[in-house]
């Protein structure tokens, strides 16, 4: 969630809405096909009080996929499953590069304005340092002579 409430009665692609006959009808699956690909774990949609099933329009889509996947590109229900596990795992994994690029980002900000801080801070009667040009000039030193007098 994006940190903002939502209506509860506000319908999103993953609210489970659609009894297993009108999401048969809405993918053009069978009903007991549906069953099958929620048995082996394909699309398993929510479930009732009551153990019915519930369809959303995010399941509906999936299963469009699978068949998809099964019927044109013939690839079969294992590695349609592993497909949907690495594709699920691709997901979650983008999400948290975007946390983590959010909290680099918030990280970065505030360390500028720290920055800002210190270098606002900075007493102004100090000569900065400037780092001496080396060259090849000899300097030579000699004592003076001590006097005797001391």
């Amino acid at each position: 969630m994006d940190g903002r409430r939502r209506n509860p009665y506000q319908l999103t692609d993953e609210s489970p809405v659609y009894v297993i006959s009108v999401a048969a009808q809405l993918s053009g699956l069978h009903p007991q096909t549906l069953r099958q690909y929620d048995r082996l774990g394909l699309v398993s949609p929510d479930r009732t009080a009551g153990r019915g099933r519930r369809y959303s329009a995010r399941d509906i889509e999936l299963l469009r996929t699978v068949q998809q996947l099964s019927q044109d590109e013939g690839i079969n229900l294992a590695g349609i499953k592993r497909i949907i596990e690495l594709e699920n795992q691709v997901a979650a994994l983008q999400q948290r590069v975007a946390e983590l690029s959010a909290a680099v980002d918030g990280a970065a900000v505030a360390m500028q304005q720290r920055e800002a801080q210190v270098h606002a801070s900075y007493r102004r009667d100090l000569v900065p340092y400037q780092d001496v040009q080396h060259t090849s000039a000899l300097v030579v030193w000699r004592p003076k002579p001590k006097r005797a007098a001391e």
